[in-house]
Protein backbone atom coordinates (compact mmCIF):
# COMPACT_ATOMS: atom_id res chain seq x y z
CA UNK A 1 0.00 0.00 0.00
CA UNK A 2 1.31 3.47 -0.85
CA UNK A 3 1.83 6.09 1.86
CA UNK A 4 -1.25 7.98 0.64
CA UNK A 5 -3.21 4.70 0.64
CA UNK A 6 -2.17 4.04 4.23
CA UNK A 7 -3.26 7.54 5.28
CA UNK A 8 -6.60 7.11 3.50
CA UNK A 9 -7.14 3.72 5.14
CA UNK A 10 -6.19 5.20 8.52
CA UNK A 11 -8.66 8.07 8.09
CA UNK A 12 -11.40 5.61 7.09
CA UNK A 13 -10.64 3.44 10.14
CA UNK A 14 -10.64 6.51 12.36
CA UNK A 15 -14.02 7.62 11.05
CA UNK A 16 -15.47 4.11 11.60
CA UNK A 17 -14.03 3.79 15.10
CA UNK A 18 -13.95 7.42 16.21
CA UNK A 19 -15.59 6.97 19.62
CA UNK A 20 -13.18 4.43 21.10
CA UNK A 21 -10.20 6.01 19.30
CA UNK A 22 -10.91 9.48 20.64
CA UNK A 23 -11.72 8.05 24.07
CA UNK A 24 -8.25 6.49 24.16
CA UNK A 25 -6.73 9.80 23.05
CA UNK A 26 -8.68 11.73 25.68
CA UNK A 27 -7.49 9.35 28.41
CA UNK A 28 -3.87 9.51 27.25
CA UNK A 29 -4.01 13.30 26.99
CA UNK A 30 -5.52 13.63 30.46
CA UNK A 31 -2.77 11.45 31.95
CA UNK A 32 -0.09 13.26 29.95
CA UNK A 33 -1.32 16.68 31.11
CA UNK A 34 0.08 16.16 34.61
CA UNK A 35 3.75 15.81 33.57
CA UNK A 36 3.18 18.29 30.75
CA UNK A 37 2.04 21.06 33.09
CA UNK A 38 4.57 20.08 35.77
CA UNK A 39 7.50 20.34 33.35
CA UNK A 40 6.37 23.82 32.30
CA UNK A 41 5.92 24.99 35.89
CA UNK A 42 9.42 23.80 36.83
CA UNK A 43 10.95 26.39 34.48
CA UNK A 44 8.17 28.95 34.72
CA UNK A 45 10.44 31.81 35.77
CA UNK A 46 13.57 30.67 33.97
CA UNK A 47 14.62 32.65 30.90
CA UNK A 48 17.24 30.00 30.11
CA UNK A 49 17.24 28.50 26.62
CA UNK A 50 18.72 25.31 28.10
CA UNK A 51 15.72 25.02 30.44
CA UNK A 52 13.36 25.56 27.50
CA UNK A 53 15.11 22.83 25.50
CA UNK A 54 15.00 20.45 28.46
CA UNK A 55 11.27 21.10 28.80
CA UNK A 56 10.84 20.31 25.11
CA UNK A 57 12.84 17.09 25.37
CA UNK A 58 10.74 15.92 28.32
CA UNK A 59 7.58 16.95 26.47
CA UNK A 60 8.62 14.98 23.40
CA UNK A 61 9.24 11.93 25.57
CA UNK A 62 5.88 12.07 27.34
CA UNK A 63 4.09 12.72 24.04
CA UNK A 64 5.84 9.72 22.49
CA UNK A 65 4.72 7.47 25.35
CA UNK A 66 1.14 8.76 24.94
CA UNK A 67 1.29 8.11 21.19
CA UNK A 68 2.57 4.57 21.64
CA UNK A 69 -0.06 3.82 24.28
CA UNK A 70 -2.91 5.09 22.07
CA UNK A 71 -1.53 3.08 19.13
CA UNK A 72 -1.55 -0.10 21.18
CA UNK A 73 -4.97 0.64 22.66
CA UNK A 74 -6.61 1.10 19.24
CA UNK A 75 -4.65 -1.62 17.43
CA UNK A 76 -7.56 -4.06 17.19
CA UNK A 77 -10.17 -1.52 16.04
CA UNK A 78 -9.51 -1.67 12.27
CA UNK A 79 -9.91 -5.46 12.36
CA UNK A 80 -13.23 -5.25 14.19
CA UNK A 81 -11.80 -5.67 17.68
CA UNK A 82 -12.25 -3.55 20.77
CA UNK A 83 -10.26 -0.91 22.54
CA UNK A 84 -7.54 -2.73 24.50
CA UNK A 85 -5.84 -0.53 27.14
CA UNK A 86 -4.14 -3.40 28.99
CA UNK A 87 -0.66 -3.94 27.53
CA UNK A 88 -1.18 -1.06 25.10
CA UNK A 89 2.24 0.55 25.56
CA UNK A 90 4.16 -2.59 24.63
CA UNK A 91 1.80 -3.41 21.77
CA UNK A 92 1.97 0.16 20.47
CA UNK A 93 5.77 0.17 20.63
CA UNK A 94 5.92 -3.05 18.62
CA UNK A 95 3.47 -1.73 16.04
CA UNK A 96 5.32 1.56 15.70
CA UNK A 97 8.67 -0.18 15.21
CA UNK A 98 7.18 -2.50 12.60
CA UNK A 99 5.46 0.40 10.82
CA UNK A 100 8.70 2.40 10.68
CA UNK A 101 10.56 -0.64 9.30
CA UNK A 102 7.95 -1.69 6.75
CA UNK A 103 6.36 1.60 5.70
CA UNK A 104 8.60 4.54 6.60
CA UNK A 105 7.02 6.77 3.93
CA UNK A 106 3.54 6.23 5.33
CA UNK A 107 4.74 6.92 8.87
CA UNK A 108 6.53 10.09 7.73
CA UNK A 109 3.42 11.28 5.87
CA UNK A 110 1.29 10.59 8.98
CA UNK A 111 3.71 12.53 11.18
CA UNK A 112 3.79 15.47 8.77
CA UNK A 113 0.00 15.59 8.41
CA UNK A 114 -0.57 15.15 12.15
CA UNK A 115 2.05 17.80 12.89
CA UNK A 116 0.41 20.23 10.47
CA UNK A 117 -2.99 19.75 12.11
CA UNK A 118 -1.42 20.10 15.54
CA UNK A 119 0.30 23.33 14.51
CA UNK A 120 -2.96 24.73 13.15
CA UNK A 121 -4.67 23.96 16.45
CA UNK A 122 -1.94 25.14 18.80
CA UNK A 123 -0.04 28.01 17.21
CA UNK A 124 -2.81 30.62 16.77
CA UNK A 125 -4.13 30.44 20.35
CA UNK A 126 -0.64 30.05 21.83
CA UNK A 127 0.73 33.03 19.90
CA UNK A 128 -2.31 35.09 20.87
CA UNK A 129 -1.88 34.15 24.53
CA UNK A 130 1.91 34.03 24.92
CA UNK A 131 3.21 36.07 22.00
CA UNK A 132 5.67 34.79 19.42
CA UNK A 133 8.62 35.03 21.81
CA UNK A 134 6.75 33.03 24.45
CA UNK A 135 5.97 30.27 21.97
CA UNK A 136 9.46 30.07 20.47
CA UNK A 137 11.53 30.64 23.59
CA UNK A 138 11.45 30.07 27.33
CA UNK A 139 8.12 30.73 29.02
CA UNK A 140 9.48 33.66 31.01
CA UNK A 141 6.63 33.69 33.56
CA UNK A 142 3.45 34.02 31.47
CA UNK A 143 0.20 34.90 33.20
CA UNK A 144 -2.10 32.13 34.38
CA UNK A 145 -4.67 32.76 31.64
CA UNK A 146 -2.05 32.76 28.87
CA UNK A 147 -0.54 29.57 30.27
CA UNK A 148 -3.99 27.94 30.49
CA UNK A 149 -4.83 28.90 26.89
CA UNK A 150 -1.59 27.38 25.61
CA UNK A 151 -2.08 24.24 27.71
CA UNK A 152 -5.67 23.73 26.57
CA UNK A 153 -4.72 24.22 22.91
CA UNK A 154 -1.98 21.60 23.31
CA UNK A 155 -4.48 19.22 24.89
CA UNK A 156 -7.01 19.72 22.10
CA UNK A 157 -4.32 19.11 19.49
CA UNK A 158 -3.28 15.91 21.25
CA UNK A 159 -6.81 14.54 21.42
CA UNK A 160 -7.32 15.32 17.72
CA UNK A 161 -4.01 14.02 16.37
CA UNK A 162 -3.10 11.02 18.58
CA UNK A 163 -5.76 8.70 17.12
CA UNK A 164 -4.92 9.68 13.54
CA UNK A 165 -1.24 8.80 13.84
CA UNK A 166 -2.15 5.69 15.84
CA UNK A 167 -4.32 4.45 12.97
CA UNK A 168 -1.56 5.28 10.48
CA UNK A 169 0.88 3.18 12.53
CA UNK A 170 -1.58 0.30 12.88
CA UNK A 171 -2.42 0.23 9.17
CA UNK A 172 1.23 0.70 8.16
CA UNK A 173 2.30 -2.16 10.44
CA UNK A 174 -0.07 -4.49 8.58
CA UNK A 175 -3.63 -5.61 8.91
CA UNK A 176 -2.56 -8.94 10.39
CA UNK A 177 -1.37 -7.11 13.50
CA UNK A 178 -4.44 -4.90 13.60
CA UNK A 179 -6.81 -7.86 14.02
CA UNK A 180 -5.63 -9.17 17.35
CA UNK A 181 -5.11 -7.16 20.54
CA UNK A 182 -1.90 -9.08 21.28
CA UNK A 183 -0.81 -8.23 17.78
CA UNK A 184 2.64 -9.73 17.60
Amino acid sequence: MTPVGVVRAALAALVRHRRPAYLAALLATAVNTVPDVARQLLVHDSPSVVAALLVDVVGFGTALVAQLWVTGAVAALPGGGRLAPRGALGRGTGLALRAVRTAPGAVALGVVLGGAVSALLTLPPSIAALGVDGVLGPLDAPGAVAFAVATVSDGVASVVTLPFLAMVLVIAAGRRLARSPGGQ
